[in-house]
């Protein structure tokens, strides 16, 4: 990936985080920086990130430079409200989406049913029809909100599902996970490998549907599965993988995952009990939150802008435990109090900028 690109994604993931908190100091009743918070990362930069990837071009095509600008004017148009707009929109990045996976694997997923096929290709593509479905849902909802009126539920909002454009990219970086795990792909570990496919991508299905519903109780049995399979995939990644510098990286993002999936399930039995007030529950929400955008789906992001760089040169564990710092405990602070959202940014973008440019062609610092 060349400077230009990576100056751009760094800056727009930056730019994600400081929405994240800007309504602390400038509130609006009737915007909600939220969504510009969850678009510019998860779909401006993260969707492009995952189509420039997918295509494996030195060079950006046409096709993943229309998507950037058109994400764009889809994340600015759902936050000023111009709903029309975000519909039309809509439909670009859709057959944009398409087209990209439609060309790297085929109309129909029939890979997901090929059990020779490796498990990373199965993840890529789950990733991209993941984002192409997000789209259409999103459309749906709004115009059911905004025109038809046909449905109503109280979680059938739009900001429940724009964060739907996180899943995307938490599945591309379990591809890059899986796919150095290739060398098991042709052992008998291969059945543990596809359980853990269709448990993640089936699961977080199901769950979507759940938390529709409002039904705690089979949200508790599907975050369990969740999380015994982001456990399994723990421990075959620690055990097979190449002890290589992107592996402490998506091992610390694995840890991210595994925090998410804690405070998920802390959550959902804290909506259960007596007395629930989701005020008094928000810090949870946020550790959460930031635990998988800007914990897990970022180590994902930077072994991929980075992917051909490595090792790079930098001290990993200090760079990790900066990491770590910042999305678990100074970012969800920031959320609440001005100052530790300061030093969150502080933080984050050293650990973006480090992970960016970094030079590389040597010896990592931690060898």
């Amino acid at each position: 990936m060349n400077v230009k690109l990576k100056i751009l994604f760094s800056i727009l993931m930056i730019t994600a985080l400081v929405f994240g908190f800007i309504h602390i100091y400038f509130p609006a009743d009737n915007y909600s920086f939220e969504r510009l918070h969850v678009f510019l990362f998860n779909l401006c930069t993260g969707g492009t990130i995952l189509l420039y990837y997918t295509q494996g071009r030195v060079k950006v095509s046409k096709t993943v430079i229309f998507f950037f600008l058109g994400s764009l004017i889809y994340a600015f148009s759902a936050f000023f409200k111009i709903y029309s707009v975000t519909i039309l929109v809509s439909v670009l990045l859709f057959v944009l989406v398409e087209k990209i996976r439609i060309e790297k694997f085929s109309l129909l997923p029939i890979l997901f049913f090929k059990f020779k096929e490796p498990v990373s290709q199965k993840f890529h593509q789950a990733s991209l029809l993941c984002l192409s479905i997000g789209i259409v849902m999103a459309s749906l909802v709004i115009l059911n909100n905004e025109y038809f009126k046909f449905v109503t539920m109280e979680k059938l909002t739009l900001n429940t599902f724009f964060l739907g454009f996180s899943f995307p990219l938490s599945l591309i970086t379990l591809s890059l996970v899986f796919s150095m795990l290739k060398k098991i792909e042709g052992s008998s570990v291969k059945v543990i490998m596809e359980v853990c496919f269709w448990t993640i991508t089936l699961g977080v299905i199901i769950f979507f549907v759940f938390i529709l519903f409002e039904r705690f109780i089979p949200q508790i049995f599907i975050t369990s599965a969740l999380f015994m399979a982001v456990i399994t995939v723990f421990n075959l990644y620690i055990r097979f993988a190449d002890k290589i510098q992107q592996k402490l990286f998506l091992t610390s993002g694995i840890g991210f995952l595994i925090v998410t999936a804690i405070t998920g399930i802390a959550y959902i039995f804290m909506q259960m009990s007596e007395g629930y007030d989701p005020l008094k529950t928000k810090w949870l929400l946020h550790i959460h939150v930031f635990a998988s955008l800007y914990g897990w789906n970022l180590c994902g992001l930077s072994v991929i802008c980075r992917f051909d760089d490595f090792p790079i040169r930098l001290h990993s564990p200090t760079v990790i435990g900066i990491h770590w710092l910042t999305a678990i405990v100074l970012a969800p602070l920031g959320v609440f109090y001005g100052w530790f959202a300061i030093l969150s940014i502080i933080g984050y973008s050293f650990i973006t900028l480090t992970l960016f440019f970094s030079s590389n062609g040597g010896k990592s610092f931690d060898e």
